[in-house]
């Protein structure tokens, strides 16, 4: 991984002098917390009051539905704005707290992989178009789908950082060590700036052996890039995406709402990664 080297590149900084930063949430796994943190990672950066916006690149559109927009009712999503079909300010969807918008996706995303095969520089679509716009917010938070395809090569190219939602189970160190490998090539070929933010456990159930087992190993390798926020296993928590709500705002004092408050406090901390 690179390092020193990289903490040398120049930093941006957006349109209030402040340090901006792209993330990509990104776990080839499936399952692990993924979209969850998406929205709520964006929901409690736009509390804290930074201007963030949410990129939802997962054909299955959680992060989407998840924030309160349906999905199948948008007419520019990332899909339309992959294909050329519209430019990045139409496809910016308001959210209910004004420093926070979306770029929405649903099902018609999934076709985006064979549309693009002949397209030139297909990896470059997402970054070119961000660079639109990035200047107006703090943070850029991109919600990856669960595989390692061009939707995810976009959302690579185009980030700063790859932050890791890590669920403690048995194949979770397995998988890790293929998206670090992932990175790696993304850095060496596509995206020479590209960073390893860290790792954030997910569902964390500190009742079990298994999941203090998985967070050791994780540490004993990978201590440094570890967050220090868990993300514990909460049934509100669970409960607030069927109502399209971020945590925050369904229950607000839950002990996932605390959780993703810390993961948000922790990330502005490192905004000069």
């Amino acid at each position: 991984m690179k390092k020193e080297k990289d903490k040398e590149k120049k930093k941006k900084k957006n349109k209030k002098g402040c340090w901006n930063r792209v993330i990509a949430l990104a776990n080839q796994k499936g399952g692990v917390g993924k979209s969850t943190t998406a929205i709520n990672l964006s929901a409690c950066l736009a509390e804290a009051g930074k201007k963030v916006l949410t990129i939802d690149m997962d054909p299955q559109g959680n992060t989407t539905s998840g924030l309160g927009v349906e999905k199948n009712e948008v007419e520019n999503t990332i899909y339309e704005l992959l294909l050329g079909d519209c430019e990045i300010e139409d496809a910016i969807i308001p959210l209910a707290r004004e420093n926070h918008h979306l770029i929405s996706s649903n099902v018609n995303l999934a076709a985006a992989e064979l549309e693009l095969l002949d397209m030139k520089d297909k990896e470059f679509l997402v970054r070119k178009q961000l660079k639109k716009v990035r200047d107006n917010y703090d943070f850029v938070i991109i919600d990856c789908p669960p595989s390692l395809n061009m939707l995810t090569i976009n959302a690579l190219t185009a980030a700063d950082t790859v932050l890791v939602p890590l669920q403690c189970e048995y194949y979770a160190l397995e998988g890790l060590a293929q998206l670090m490998y992932t990175v790696e090539l993304i850095q060496d070929r596509l995206n020479d700036t590209l960073k390893f933010e860290g790792v954030v456990f997910t569902m964390f159930d500190g009742r079990t052996n298994l999941a203090n087992q998985v967070m050791e190993n994780v540490k004993e390798n990978l201590d440094q890039y570890m967050y220090n926020s868990v993300i514990n296993r909460n049934v509100r928590l669970a409960e607030a995406p069927s109502y399209g709500m971020p945590i925050i705002d369904y229950d607000s004092r839950s002990t996932g709402a605390e959780n993703y408050r810390s993961l948000a406090a922790e990330v502005i901390s490192r905004e000069e990664i």
